[in-house]
């Protein structure tokens, strides 16, 4: 087997994220991680302080070894993170003003073939979970993503318009990455 290719999908909350994670693992028949801190969350509330982002963070990187771990497993080429230490970084700074030493460790070390950055140009949805609907906050934390991208090795491919769009551009983005 080849080495396993991570594509690693991020951006502001209600940007179709985790949707655009389950299309790309259907199109390329592949596994997808999903986002520790929605289940960590949901059981223990959203009433969150500083050392709950590093045991999501820590919970994070331990599911996405996990799905690594299946995805070797099972000969997948390819797998699909719906969030990474970036995301933490970018939450703990947002919410916080300060981020764990530990999360930005794990950014130093971390290696992926690709981000896929969604733009918050889909209408907010609520949920249970969600804090930011105003588009001020949604549009300062995309440019938080963003600088962080410009700023590191890895590609990265802005992801934006309909669900479909997204889709399509997302799948022509990790094909690319596909034929290196």
């Amino acid at each position: 087997m080849t080495d396993l290719i991570k594509i690693v999908v991020l951006g502001p909350e209600s940007t179709g994220k985790s949707t655009l994670c389950e299309s790309l693992a259907r199109y390329f028949n592949t596994i997808w991680v999903p986002e520790y801190a929605r289940a960590y969350l949901l059981k223990n509330g959203t009433d969150y302080v500083f050392d709950d982002l590093l045991t999501i963070a820590q919970g994070q990187l331990n599911l996405e070894t996990n799905y690594t771990n299946i995805a070797i497993e099972q000969n997948k080429a390819l797998l699909i993170i719906d969030t990474d230490q970036y995301v933490m970084k970018v939450w703990c700074e947002f919410v916080f003003n300060d981020c764990h030493n530990w999360i930005l460790n794990q950014i130093v070390a971390q290696d992926y073939d690709l981000y896929l950055l969604c733009k918050p140009d889909l209408p907010w949805v609520k949920d249970e979970l969600r804090e930011y609907p105003d588009e001020g906050p949604r549009q300062q934390l995309f440019h938080m993503y963003k600088d962080l991208l410009i700023h590191q090795s890895t590609p990265w491919v802005e992801i934006s318009g309909s669900y479909e769009e997204r889709t399509q551009r997302a799948i022509a983005a990790v094909k690319q990455i596909l034929i290196k």
